[in-house]
């Protein structure tokens, strides 16, 4: 992968070829930090670019890492990052373009039959990454851990809380509730049979389908961590079809008690989308916190 082109311009003809230029751009809709669009190129060839001008370059750095680390075989598709750059104050990242599709019939149960079988391949022997990175734009940090109740404590949860309380999102009362929280979290979560590779911000807006009906991951937030975790994160908004958890249970059975882990896990993002957009998501955190002092 390219990791120091100067111009988006460079970085095409360095991953296209010598001479291949972009001749035409079109808006992609649905990212909410940083803008994308695919890109025509003068050799018939697509690609899909996300730039920013109010995120820090290594955002970009740390996605790239974190697609190449889920591709797996037996897993969901992940894109291909080919270049990341800066040109001035801007900051981009090159991806192969993929041509969506609509779900077919089969489509959740193999993504839920794929993702347990990522989360089994991608496994480690402790908690976190090798790097830091980001959940949306918020840092995200990944120091190793050998207890995976000791990392979401303190790397999770009350990463967060220090946040909110910092940028004035919280008030002493609840803050003093999250950290009741977080010395119980011994109590409160399980240890899983091993540390696996999560997506990290697995919601519906954060998967494809392919044109050929394959599930495609995007936008990672990856770390090793419990795979409750992810599927937690799949039925905070909504939730995926029913298919999708009975082809995740029959590849790996659940852990007892995960519908009393769920919310919990939520906590996390539920704090940082306070972090980064304010007071509507007071209440949800409010109602999490309470379930759990």
């Amino acid at each position: 992968m390219i990791d120091d082109a100067r111009s988006l311009d460079e970085a095409v003809e360095r991953v296209a070829g010598a001479g291949v230029q972009i001749t035409g751009r079109s808006s992609v809709s649905g990212g909410c930090i940083a803008n994308g669009a695919r890109l025509d190129l003068s050799n018939g060839g697509r690609l899909f670019v996300k730039r920013a001008t109010t995120l820090p370059g290594a955002m970009f750095d740390a996605e790239a890492r974190g697609l190449a680390a889920l591709r797996c075989d037996d897993g969901p598709r992940v894109p291909r990052a080919l270049a990341v750059g800066a040109t001035g104050r801007e900051s981009f990242i090159l991806m192969e373009w993929i041509d969506t599709g609509r779900p077919g019939p089969g489509f959740h149960e193999r993504f839920g039959r794929e993702l347990a079988r990522m989360h089994r391949s991608l496994s480690g022997d402790r908690y976190g990454f090798e790097s830091d990175n980001f959940i949306g734009s918020t840092e995200q940090p990944n120091t190793w851990s050998d207890s995976w109740c000791g990392f979401f404590a303190s790397q999770r949860i009350g990463f967060q809380a220090r946040l909110a309380r910092d940028r004035g999102r919280i008030d002493s009362r609840l803050s003093g509730s999250i950290d009741t929280i977080v010395n119980r979290m011994d109590s409160l979560l399980v240890e899983p049979d091993h540390p696996a590779l999560l997506h990290g911000d697995l919601w519906s807006g954060n998967y494809l389908c392919d044109e050929s009906g394959t599930p495609v991951l995007i936008d990672p937030a990856v770390y090793y961590g419990h795979p409750e975790a992810d599927l937690a994160m799949t039925e905070l908004f909504g939730g995926f079809p029913p298919a999708f958890y009975r082809a995740y249970r029959d590849e790996t059975p659940l852990q007892p008690g995960y519908p009393e882990r769920r919310d919990l896990y939520n906590l996390y993002h539920m704090l940082n989308h306070l972090n980064i957009f304010g007071g509507s998501y007071l209440g949800s955190v409010r109602s999490i916190v309470s379930r759990y002092v």
